[in-house]
């Protein structure tokens, strides 16, 4: 009874988790279009509240809206004159205390992680961690700049040009980790992509690359079995 409560749970709870987190970005999506609705309507007469209203009760129209928006906000600032009104944004927020830190801060790590010019997330490599002997997958994310690679090259005697900057994801939830900075000498280079080191670290290493199944190590005494 149990092997099958078991199979079934795992026929079931990859689908429910897929569903729950398409309603959490429905849910957030549907909360955007609110509010644009709520400022459309402040500017419009009371007798478009009705109007408003029924719009808000489409289904999917907030996600059309949404990507409509993403759309033309892309192709708008694709141009030159677009990107004069978005180096006037950034201006603009750089001047505002408190709001000028977060925003400056979000739109770095979201060009370097989202940007086609980008390196983050570009290569999956093995290296040694926690400790000599014991290694993990992480991700290279960049080069240390600045006084940081001033001093990395100072402590380890290797040219601050040859670290790197690594990302090192926890297992099963990959979005928290740990930063890491070392020689590139120290990593071993791996041929799987990026979406197969994500599944690999994901199912905590029994989904292995290329579809294949991890060979599952036999506990001590017990021979091998295929």
């Amino acid at each position: 009874m149990r092997k099958y409560i078991i199979t079934g749970l795992l026929v079931w709870l990859p689908l429910a988790i897929t569903v729950w987190v398409l309603l959490w970005v429905l849910g957030m999506i549907d909360g955007v279009f609110t509010w644009l609705l709520k400022a459309v309507g402040a500017l419009l007469p009371l007798s478009a509240e009705n109007w408003l209203k029924q719009l808000h009760d489409i289904p999917g129209l907030g996600v059309l809206v949404m990507v409509g928006l993403l759309m033309l906000t892309g192709m708008f600032v694709a141009n030159m004159f677009g990107q004069w009104w978005l180096r006037q944004w950034d201006r603009l927020l750089h001047k505002i205390p408190i709001v000028k830190s977060i925003y400056s801060s979000v739109k770095q790590v979201s060009d370097t992680l989202f940007s086609s010019s980008g390196n983050a997330f570009r290569e999956a490599v093995l290296v040694p961690y926690p400790h000599q002997g014991s290694w993990t997958i992480a991700f290279v994310t960049g080069k240390p700049a600045g006084e940081v690679a001033q001093q990395l090259g100072t402590l380890s005697g290797v040219d601050p040009d040859d670290h790197v900057s690594l990302y090192v994801p926890t297992t099963p939830n990959p979005t928290s980790g740990f930063f890491l900075m070392m020689p590139r000498a120290q990593l071993r280079p791996l041929a799987m992509s990026v979406d197969e080191a994500l599944k690999y670290i994901i199912s905590m290493g029994v989904v292995a690359p290329q579809g294949e199944t991890a060979v599952v190590l036999p506990a001590t005494g017990e021979p091998a079995r295929n």
